[in-house]
């Protein structure tokens, strides 16, 4: 394990203390996981940034799309546990 200095506010470094105390583990290890967290937050963003994007030019290439209505009717079904066929792609060029 390598050591980091880390210099943070003093505002912060009360609030990640007080966290931590109440959460029954040390300071460190408190902002070990904070950093953790949010390191894997900045990789999920990132993912589905990318996932965006990819969809976005398959949707321009294909030229098909979902209709919002039958895809919220179909997510309404599945969330009451009905079964509902999946919606169809349509063509949204004119």
């Amino acid at each position: 394990m390598s050591t980091t200095s880390l210099k943070i506010p003093d505002d912060v470094k009360r609030l990640a203390v007080a966290a931590a105390k109440q959460q029954g583990i040390t300071p460190h290890a408190f902002m070990v996981d904070a950093i953790r967290t949010a390191a894997a937050n900045a990789q999920r963003r990132a993912r589905f940034v990318t996932d965006a994007i990819a969809s976005r030019e398959e949707a321009i290439k294909s030229g098909e799309g979902y209709a919002s209505e039958d895809v919220h009717a179909y997510l309404q079904a599945r969330a009451q546990g009905k079964s509902l066929p999946k919606p169809r792609a349509h063509s949204w060029r004119a």
